[in-house]
């Protein structure tokens, strides 16, 4: 917990995540590359959405700013990149890149076999435990 005199706000008179100081201590796990082809290419699409030169495979989109238009945006070029039809919700349950490129590997392998109903459930059964 870092206590401010006052939160920071955009012109907008939103708050600026941006510029709010990091918490002390290390409150979130050391940077770990990423390590499959899979997730360097999604880390790489990640990059390219939030303007952040290192994700590592368990940075959590929504806590390096992403919020659901960026999720959207990402959404748009995961199915571009894999050409593969992926719901937006499959990004708000598999938050890491290291939990997304396990989803897109079972999904795919589902989708080549013919089993996707199976991986859209798993999915489904999840919704709403955010």
């Amino acid at each position: 917990v870092v206590v401010l005199e006052r939160l920071p706000l955009t012109a907008n008179g939103k708050l600026d995540r941006k510029a709010l100081p990091a918490p002390e201590g290390d409150l979130q796990r050391p940077y770990e590359a990423p390590q499959s082809d899979l997730e360097r290419q999604l880390a790489a699409i990640w990059s390219e959405v939030l303007g952040i030169e290192r994700i590592g495979r368990h940075d959590n989109f929504f806590d390096l700013g992403g919020h659901s238009l960026l999720a959207t945006r990402l959404v748009g070029r995961l199915r571009t990149a894999f050409e593969m039809e992926i719901p937006l919700r499959a990004l708000f349950e598999m938050r890491t890149v290291a939990d997304l490129a396990d989803y897109l590997t079972a999904y795919r392998w589902a989708v080549d076999s013919g089993e996707s109903a199976s991986v859209e459930q798993d999915v489904s059964r999840t919704e709403g435990v955010l």
